[in-house]
């Protein structure tokens, strides 16, 4: 449920009867055709299927069960059951893991929040696919328990022995090296935004015409940032398992994930849920990036969907029979043409679209979630006779910038419950010493007036323009430093 494992007790009881089996406990189609796959793989292992009436309860019966992991389980129970193995042998032993027909155990998802549990509920051991042992090793200290086939995992349990997984594990993908800063030519602007956007991990919006180099930039935001934390890591590779995201015997790299859907996913792929439910992009993006280009294709209530989650840091999906909560603490990156035929403003052929056009276009992003919108960038196409100079600088190098300036934060938040950026930092953290000035608040307050900047807006102004003086190093916000965060707005 979310992110957290929560256990389930499966009993069989073999009784006479006609020859028949049954699954009760709330279980979904996926897991009442576990009967069909059970069976197959307990006589292609060479074990006898009960010819008599068969009752599988998944308990507690009024949660409702899905998927297949439940097919291992319920396959060491019969066998429990109906006297093929000593039921000794499976006391104390938390199992999950699907079945081929031929007895294979197969992949299963959510293997590292199952490992959570087994350390956190002080089971004997975590019996699991052994692909997901890899996945299920990142949490220290866990008895951990392969299995390849049903035919050996009997044979081991027999035995009295238990055989730990194997961790070998596909390694992580590395960084791309051809998406480098240094290959993109002008766009200053663009790339300190993109600087203070990593360094505080504040929301950013790229506008401008097509192939002036908005989603060129975008994709070259992973390089800048610094690797996640080991508790993070965690965190990460908890919700891809669970959205199944996470590639079987892969275990990923600590690097922030960095999600970009096409323009016409629908809500329930950007938020989360289905019948599950499942966790959507915010939360894929957790820790990480979400890269929404064409932003303004995507319909206003798809859009609208993001303004709690962005505020929150977390997605809540509420059911009839329960709720749950999936994290997304995410940045979102934001690209979009200025109008549909994106020429409006710009240099060159005429914009061919009407007022009317352009105002229903636009009027796509609502007040409520440009507001939460930190640094806005326009997006200039950079002269042709430029592109082959490249940049001035490489990612590698803004990349310690950043990391300086995380690490900055880090420091600064130690005593602070959840918050490890500027951009999630409550307004009291950014008081005295750590605040503006006198004068520079001074000053700031009377700016804010004028511009009519609301109070979520006066706030994120401050937060953004903490990480810029993080950047520099400083310990105070200076005047400069809240100059530049305005003019980031859009509104300096």
């Amino acid at each position: 449920m979310g992110v957290d494992a929560h256990p389930v007790l499966v009993e069989v009881d073999v009784a006479r009867g006609l020859p028949a089996w049954s699954i009760v406990g709330l279980a979904s189609s996926s897991v009442k055709e576990a009967r069909e796959r059970v069976s197959s793989a307990l006589v292609n292992s060479g074990f006898d299927v009960p010819a008599r009436r068969t009752t599988v309860l998944l308990s507690p019966a009024d949660q409702v069960k899905t998927g297949t992991a439940f097919d291992l389980p319920i396959a060491l129970a019969v066998l429990a059951a109906s006297g093929q193995i000593p039921a000794e042998c499976v006391a104390g032993l938390c199992v999950a893991g699907e079945l081929g027909l031929d007895g294979t155990v197969r992949p299963i998802r959510g293997a590292l929040s199952m490992a959570r549990l087994v350390q956190r509920r002080g089971y004997r051991a975590l019996v699991l696919p052994d692909v997901n042992g890899g996945e299920a090793s990142l949490v220290r200290g866990a008895p951990l328990a392969g299995a390849t086939t049903l035919a050996t995992l009997v044979e081991h349990l027999r035995a009295g022995r238990l055989v730990p997984p194997s961790l070998a594990a596909a390694p992580p993908p590395a960084l791309d090296a051809s998406l480098d800063l240094a290959d993109v030519a002008g766009q200053g602007m663009a790339k300190r935004a993109l600087e203070i956007a990593a360094a505080g991990a504040h929301n950013l919006l790229l506008e401008g015409p097509p192939g002036a180099g908005k989603t060129m930039l975008a994709r070259r935001l992973p390089g800048i940032l610094p690797p996640l934390t080991p508790d993070e890591h965690l965190e990460v590779v908890a919700i891809h398992s669970i959205g199944g995201v996470l590639p079987a015997g892969t275990i990923p790299g600590r690097q922030p994930p960095f999600r970009a859907p096409h323009h016409t996913i629908s809500q329930a792929g950007l938020i989360g849920g289905g019948s599950g439910p499942r966790p959507g992009e915010v939360s894929l993006a957790h820790r990480g990036v979400l890269f929404l280009d064409e932003l303004l294709e995507l319909p206003r209530y798809v859009l609208d969907a993001m303004r709690q989650p962005l505020e929150d840091g977390r997605v809540v999906i509420a059911r009839a029979a329960h709720a749950v909560a999936f994290p997304a603490r995410f940045m979102l990156v934001a690209a979009t043409n200025p109008c549909p035929c994106g020429r409006a403003g710009t240099e060159g052929p005429a914009c061919t679209c009407g007022a009317n056009d352009i105002a229903r276009y636009r009027a796509r992003l609502s007040g409520p979630l440009a507001d939460r919108l930190d640094l806005r960038v326009t997006v200039a196409p950079v002269a042709l006779s430029a592109i082959h100079q490249g940049g001035d600088e490489a990612s590698a190098a803004v990349r310690g910038r950043v990391s300086a300036a995380r690490d900055r934060q880090r420091a600064r938040f130690s005593t602070v419950d959840g918050v490890f950026v500027n951009a999630q930092a409550p307004t009291r953290a950014l008081r005295g010493r750590h605040g503006p000035a006198t004068d520079a608040q001074t000053w700031f307050v009377d700016a804010a007036s004028q511009l009519n900047l609301s109070a979520r807006g006066y706030a994120r102004v401050l937060r953004v323009a903490r990480t810029i003086a993080d950047l520099d190093g400083a310990e105070q916000v200076n005047r400069d430093a809240l100059a530049e965060a305005l003019r980031f707005r859009g509104v300096g």
